[in-house]
């Protein structure tokens, strides 16, 4: 009996499913089976799933963006699919961020929420539906006064045009347009009909980044607006025993000192005015409660729990009779540290707290949950909060936090004015939540024959989602942010075990670019490779034979493979391998390396990526090449240590990140798919630690099983 996670046990949606205004056509989209919004620009419904597009009589078409806009690129591949069926060129859309609610919900979430590389997955049916059924409302308003039919109608580039050549714009039909029904059962295009999905398409914010007009959270600017900084417990959990405030009181600039739910806040005409007043602060602080946390507590901790049972995430067969029975058993353990998000705008929140609302403005990727959150610190009704979300200097998931929201409100709601809450990076390093730490053991088993007949993957780390929804993951269940990566382990073996045991470490841990799956990649694409040596087998042949029942990550390795020229690499270079399944996208890596005095040396990583129908090749690329060079300074570097509850890492200088000159030669090669869209902003990753760490092998028999590299001293 095979199943992919234990009976009673939660998937991904289970876990995650605990207005527009103008002059215009506004049209709601819905999605068959889903509630139905009411009529455009009267009281709605909140519903599973809406995408708004909004066009005005002097021909505007504007589209609300839905998700955040962290630099992966959704502010132009959602226009696309929009346009794709409406019938415009993408560059004519004006992009405005939609506001709070449900009616912007992520089907495939269960919230407003940007992440685990969903945005192009969610939409890839709903913007396009939204751009047909407008389509057909246009070309119907425009035949009723032409006096012929909609199906006699074509579009061009936002222009209805009649079986007689005459010519109507959008903007012209637009009210009448909006006044009709909603069509149902509106067919979309095939693929070979598009004209913009699939194609290079220029990123519609660069030209705003560029000439400085882009709002970030950091830039916002309000009449009146104030600047607050913040003084945090230099340990984990701490809380302010005894506050002096009369020195920093005194200081130029300074309005007011809040003592918040985060700690002591100081408000002033200027950040820099705010910030040295915060450092004059005379803070007693009691930090008893994480004073035993360390590095050494959380992996003895981590291993003790280890030595439990888990909660089955996958079983074929009987893995452990296998185990017993074999021929020769290969086991191994790993560890993984904690990590940083390390995104470059630091957190950052504005608040203006009013009589009965409150309008925040803020780079976030859960906008519920900051309404929430910062309708708590008010006092206010979600409802009352108004959610402004700017871009994103970096997201990977930090954004989902809301730990910036409550200290900046109640600092706003104190002062009577706007406040603009900045924290510095030593404050977004110390006080982040961590990429989780990992203690993994693998056991594999081979038969007399030298075959693999059994596979056994033992997963011991906390829960992001039970702190972040609580509730959410019942006793006795998996959270199967987990177990990705793991549980969909593709390899042809009779024999399979995969479980998992929750094991909380003291600190807040969250969801960090590709979550589990960076975690779980590097385990079973590790302990793959030591398995074809003990095989005697080279590890491109070992995986391909145990691939061979699938087809789409037999394609990526092959394609990888020869892109790399894997059978003759140059003298003195080194190639790994590793193959992963996330988010929909089948992938594979080759990474190329060198060792030279004791250091390595990663000059080439090659990426194949079966992303399905890709919506816009470029941002594809670019998001691989972003994800590789994140990835890579994790696996080389990242580590956050912890000694009596104080985090010992405070900026770059010591939580190091790739450099310009550090940055290896990536190579993404796309493979042709007709599959609809999968992730692409997070899995490459993931792929990035194992692909390194095998060439290491390859280069020196030294086999590592524990990162960053740094720890580890190469022959």
């Amino acid at each position: 009996m095979s199943s992919i996670l234990a009976p009673g046990a939660l998937t991904r949606r289970d876990v995650l499913k605990a207005g527009a205004a103008g002059t215009g056509l506004i049209l709601a989209v819905s999605l068959a089976g889903c509630t139905k919004p009411g009529s455009a620009g009267g009281e709605r419904k909140p519903v599973s799933m809406n995408a708004w597009l909004r066009i005005g009589t002097d021909n505007s078409i504007t589209f609300l963006c839905d998700r955040s806009e962290m630099g992966q690129g959704v502010y132009t591949a959602l226009p696309t699919l929009l346009a794709e069926e409406l019938g415009v060129d993408p560059r004519r859309i004006a992009i405005e961020f939609a506001p709070a609610g449900e009616a912007y919900r992520n089907s495939l979430i269960g919230a407003q929420v940007t992440g685990g590389s969903t945005s192009v997955r969610d939409a890839w049916k709903q913007l396009r539906l939204a751009g047909a059924q407008a389509r057909e409302m246009l070309k119907s308003a425009a035949a009723r006064k032409w006096d012929t039919t909609a199906n006699a109608c074509r579009v061009e580039n936002g222009v209805i045009i009649s079986p007689y050549g005459k010519r109507l714009t959008f903007g012209a039909v637009a009210e009448a347009a909006a006044a009709l029904p909603v069509p149902q059962g509106v067919a979309l295009k095939d693929a070979e009909e598009f004209q913009w999905i699939g194609k290079p398409l220029a990123r519609l914010d660069t030209p705003a980044k560029v000439d400085g007009s882009a709002t970030f959270g950091i830039d916002v600017k309000l009449p009146g607006m104030l600047h607050a900084a913040l003084a945090q417990p230099p340990m984990l959990g701490g809380k302010v025993r005894r506050l002096d405030d009369t020195a920093a009181k005194g200081m130029p600039g300074v309005r007011h000192v809040v003592s918040t739910s985060s700690g002591v806040a100081v408000v002033a005409d200027s950040w820099w005015q705010a910030r040295k007043a915060r450092d004059a602060l005379r803070i007693e602080w009691d930090g008893s409660a994480t004073a035993a946390l360390n590095d050494g507590s959380i992996l003895r901790g981590l291993k003790q729990a280890s030595s439990g049972a888990g909660l089955v995430a996958r079983q074929v067969g009987d893995a452990d009779a296998a185990l017993e029975s074999a021929r020769r058993v290969v086991r191994a353990e790993y560890q993984l540290p904690l990590l940083a998000h390390a995104t470059l705008e630091p957190q950052v929140c504005t608040a203006d707290v009013r009589a009965g609302a409150c309008d925040l403005y803020i780079p976030t990727q859960s906008q519920g949950a900051a309404q929430a959150a910062a309708a708590a610190a008010a006092g206010l009704k979600p409802g009352q909060v108004n959610v402004h979300t700017t871009f994103l200097g970096g997201g990977f998931g930090r954004r989902l936090e809301v730990d910036v929201i409550g200290a900046a409100v109640e600092a706003s709601k104190e002062a009577g004015k706007p406040v603009k809450l900045l924290w510095t990076r030593e404050d977004d390093m110390t006080h982040d939540a961590y990429r989780p730490p990992a203690w993994d053991t693998a056991a594999a088993g081979f038969d007399g024959d030298g075959r693999l007949v059994a596979w056994k993957l033992h997963l011991t780390g906390p829960s992001i989602t039970a702190r972040v929804f609580p509730g959410a993951i019942p006793a006795g269940s998996v959270d199967p942010f987990c177990v990705e990566a793991a549980a969909n382990f593709p390899y042809d073996v009779p024999n399979i075990l995969v479980d998992w045991v929750r094991h909380e470490v003291g600190l807040d841990v969250g969801y960090w670019r590709s979550v589990s799956h960076a975690l779980n990649c590097f385990v079973a694409e590790s302990f793959m490779d030591e398995l074809a040596y003990a095989a005697g087998k080279d590890p491109a042949g070992f995986r391909r034979a145990l691939l061979a029942k699938q087809p789409r990550y037999l394609e990526v390795l092959e394609v990888a493979l020869r892109r790399a020229g894997h059978d003759k690499p140059a003298e003195g270079r080194f190639q790994g391998i590793a193959v992963m399944e996330g988010y929909d996208t089948f992938m594979a890596q080759v990474a190329e390396i060198s060792i030279a005095d004791g250091k390595v040396k990663v000059h080439r990583i090659v990426c194949a990526v079966d992303c399905g129908q890709a919506v816009n090749p470029d941002i594809i690329t670019a998001q691989v090449e972003s994800s590789v060079i994140f990835g890579l300074s994790a696996a080389l570097w990242g580590e956050i240590n912890v000694q009596g509850g104080r985090v010992q890492q405070t900026n770059f200088h010591d939580y190091r990140v790739l450099r310009l000159d550090e940055v290896p030669a990536i190579e993404t090669h796309l493979v042709s798919s007709d599959n609809p869209p999968g992730g692409i902003g997070e899995p490459a990753t993931a792929l990035v630690a194992p692909a390194v760490c095998n060439a290491i092998f390859a280069a020196t028999k030294q086999r590592l099983r524990s990162l960053p590299i740094a720890r580890h001293k190469l022959a």
